[in-house]
């Protein structure tokens, strides 16, 4: 699993972050199709098989919900549409894997294998999903954490505030006499490895700054973290937002490229990309994390933790 995220991270980091993958163009009777998109479902991307059937994704009006949100892992719906030239005239609801598997992709771009690649990602995952606690949603993510607290924030041994703590993560950390320390200091990394009812399942913590600095002269006395598995509350994590080989500038709707994007500007009025991140950090499932950016909530497929330059 470490090996397949490291070269999907790899490859992002390989490609420019202008070389986004372009928007498909929208079919004319995408527009009259949506209109039989139930109450509770929200229409995707679109495509068109042949000259009387088209695809369109559909996904649950509740996937970007902390609470109920959608799992990369979990079988997905479609409507294949019955046209009369560019007109949508009916719609059957169809699980996507019941089409043959030419007409299953409704987006039609993945010329660089990307998604194929991210399919593995997911098989690995959901193959390891045994080896977590019951109800984990299985995650591949990198983040820090936010919590200022000079006691450090609780590592506990189940998704409760109530629950035995482990250890503790360190504040943020500056390193007196270096130069190249953050002026509010390092912040603890680690790697999200799963999430239920508003916590995330961590491993891996390692010292505030330490893979920034010399190791010769990283401060033995340094703030160890509790580096071995337990959870943490989700308000208290955050991350930057890195290149996932999908459309940036935006939010999509549910973990899954298909999904209806949203357009997202920061505070500058630029478009949301791997220069920033998120506000918050709701939820994950497999290597996307649910997130709010600007006033806006959605998906955006890839976290990383770096400090010290962006991740494209």
């Amino acid at each position: 699993m470490r090996n397949i995220a490291a070269a999907l991270i790899l490859a992002a980091l390989l490609v420019p972050a202008t070389a986004q993958p372009a928007a498909e163009p929208v079919p004319a009777w995408r527009t009259s199709a949506l209109t039989f998109v139930p109450d509770g479902y929200i229409g995707g991307a679109a495509h068109q098989v042949d000259a009387t059937t088209g695809v369109l994704a559909i996904y649950r009006a509740d996937a970007s919900d902390p609470k109920s949100h959608a799992s990369v892992f979990a079988p997905q719906r479609v409507f294949v549409v019955k046209l009369a030239g560019n007109t949508a005239v009916s719609a059957e609801m169809k699980m996507r894997d019941e089409l043959p598997r030419a007409n299953r992709d409704t987006t039609q771009t993945d010329p660089n294998g990307t998604e194929a690649e991210y399919a593995k990602l997911h098989k690995q995952l959901a193959d390891a999903r045994a080896k977590l606690p019951p109800g984990t949603e299985p995650c591949d993510l990198r983040a820090w954490s936010e919590d200022k607290d000079p006691k450090g924030l609780n590592v506990r041994a189940e998704p409760s505030a109530a629950s035995r703590i482990l250890g503790t993560l360190p504040p943020p950390y500056r390193i007196k006499g270096h130069d190249n320390s953050p002026q509010d200091g390092w912040l603890t990394e680690f790697r999200i490895v799963g999430f239920k009812n508003g916590w995330f399942l961590i491993e891996g913590a390692k010292p505030p700054g330490k893979d920034y600095e010399d190791e010769s002269t990283y401060p033995r006395d340094a703030p160890k973290p509790y580096a071995g598995r337990g959870w943490v509350a989700a308000n208290k994590v955050g991350a930057n937002f890195s290149n996932g080989g999908t459309r940036m500038g935006g939010l999509f709707h549910a973990p899954f490229v298909d999904a209806r994007w949203t357009p997202v500007k920061d505070k500058s009025g630029n478009p949301i990309s791997v220069d920033g991140g998120p506000q918050r950090l709701l939820a994950c499932s497999g290597p996307w994390g649910l997130v709010e950016a600007h006033g806006a909530r959605g998906w955006w497929r890839s976290l990383c933790s770096n400090q010290v330059t962006n991740c494209s």
